[in-house]
Formats: C-alpha cells, structure tokens, sequence
C-alpha cells in the first residue's frame, strides 16, 4: 500500500467516552489492538476465523437492534428517542441487508446464517449489554453499546494508519474501508455527542467509577468476540 495515513482519533479526550477510555486502556487495546485485528490489516487472516465473525456478527445484529430499541425508550427527550430509533432502523432495514451482500461474497448465503447458533461470545457480549440497559439507565445502556460502533471507528483508523497494513490483494481490504468510511466515522461521532446529550441530564461524568466498570466489561467481551473468531481457526 502507499505511505500510511496520520491516525485520526474522533473521540474527544474530555468526552464521557474518552474519559471511559482513559480510565479502561487495558481492556481498549486488548480490543481495538488484539490480534484478530492485525491479522485483518496484513491479510493473514484465516479465511475459517473470518467467515465465523461474519455469522456470529449477522447474529449480534439482531440483538444490538433490540439493544438500541431499549435505548429509545430508557431515552429522556424526542432528540435521543430519533437518534436511538434511526438507529434501530438502520440496523434492521439497511445493516443487515449489506452485511448479507458481504457475507455473498465469502460464499454464505441467509440461510447458512441463521441456520447457525449463537456462539457463546455472541451471547455473553449481547446479553450483558441488554442486561445493563435493563437494570441502568440510558447512560448504563449507552455506554455498553457504544465500545462496538466507536471501537469500529478507530480499529479501522489505526489499520489505515499502521506500516503493518497491506490494502493491495488483501481479502480483507473491503472490510477496513467499510469502517474506515467518511459515513460510518460520522456515525461513530455522532455516538459520542449522543452520550454527551444523555449525560447531560444523568449526571453521567459524575458517575464515573461505576461507568469505567461496564464500559470495560463491553471491551473485554468484544476482545472475546475477535477470540472467537481465532480459536475456530486452531
């Protein structure tokens, strides 16, 4: 590939999500840097560890969808409501659809899909995210939520920018520039300013012991979601 390009960071250091972040760097790099992730950006990935990912995250889809439906009705205010609800609906009506097209590509068809079951990654990560929607507030459910979209974000900004990365003849190449995309970086943003919204009115940067705990919980099991793919491999 061509010379890399400087590394973009989005999260803004004094947000609620880069205080999370600051005060969880273990669980956040044993995610966004584990060795799933490097495998994607250099190509060798086995092709076995990839497919799963592809099934298993058709599969976390349809509980996200449910997660952000929470969302919209823990949310407060007609503006976090809108933004939580297009959410859903993005996931259900457009997501979805273009995660099928992709999966086309490596030879899986719908019915391959959910044919499958839920791996027991899939599982921990999705319910413990309801899970804290359903005991917490809006604030509890968004910051479970959100080390998925964000971390997203910034795994495919570290990829563009790391010597380590190979784009030409990389199967994977149409992953990383999906996530690495002006659309879906604005979508990660637009993430960050909604917590800052909800937070607002939830005390959420006074409350940030407790938030430190599951946003490095959701960190920890997205690490295990990139495992899952890797022990499949072996």
């Amino acid at each position: 590939m061509s010379k890399p390009a400087t590394f973009t960071d989005i999260i803004p250091v004094d947000s609620l999500f880069g205080k999370l972040r600051t005060c969880a760097p273990e669980a956040w790099q044993s995610y966004v840097c584990h060795d799933f992730v490097k495998q994607l950006g250099n190509g060798t990935l086995p092709e076995a560890a990839f497919k799963h990912y592809l099934i298993q995250d058709y599969l976390f889809l349809i509980q996200f969808a449910r997660a952000y439906a929470l969302a919209a009705y823990k949310a407060e205010d007609l503006h976090a409501m809108r933004q939580f609800s297009g959410t859903v609906h993005a996931i259900l009506d457009m997501e979805m659809s273009l995660h099928l097209d992709f999966c086309k590509g490596w030879g899986l068809t719908e019915a391959d899909i959910v044919a499958e079951a839920e791996a027991r990654a899939c599982i921990t990560y999705t319910r413990y995210v309801l899970d804290r929607g359903h005991q917490g507030d809006v604030v509890d459910l968004q910051v479970a939520l959100m080390p998925c979209m964000v971390g997203y974000a910034e795994i495919a900004n570290r990829l563009m920018a790391s010597s380590d990365t190979v784009l030409d003849g990389n199967p994977y190449r149409a992953w990383i520039e999906m996530y690495a995309s002006d659309e879906f970086q604005d979508v990660a943003k637009a993430e960050i300013e909604l917590l800052e919204h909800t937070v607002a009115t939830r005390g959420g940067h006074r409350r940030l012991e407790g938030l430190v705990e599951t946003f490095t919980m959701a960190s920890r099991l997205e690490a295990d979601f990139w495992q899952m793919g890797l022990d499949l491999a072996k």
